[in-house]
């Protein structure tokens, strides 16, 4: 799966093991920035190698938006897609998909 901005990731190693983040800048072919809101606010992104990420098929299309058109972006916006991307995950187990 390819690195690209707004894309959602998972950390697989660190003390944010588990968690989830959003792509909000590729440095090059090894790192990225990424952020959640929470944990990292967006003004203090995680410089991330991508093997220690599992980066996921799914964008959240108006961070990737917001970062590419240079929109101002808070950790709410990036809460609320981390939220609505967990709350699916849940909903699509629950109805057995998972």
């Amino acid at each position: 799966m390819e690195a690209a901005i707004g894309r959602y990731v998972w950390s697989k190693a660190g003390r944010d093991k588990n968690k989830l983040f959003i792509i909000l800048d590729v440095l090059d072919e090894d790192y990225v920035l990424i952020a959640d809101g929470d944990l990292r606010p967006v003004d203090r992104p995680k410089k991330k190698k991508l093997k220690h990420l599992s980066v996921t098929g799914k964008t959240a299309e108006e961070i990737s938006y917001a970062v590419t058109n240079r929109k101002r972006l808070t950790n709410a916006d990036l809460m609320k897609a981390v939220q609505r991307y967990t709350d699916e995950l849940a909903d699509s187990k629950s109805n057995g998909e998972g």
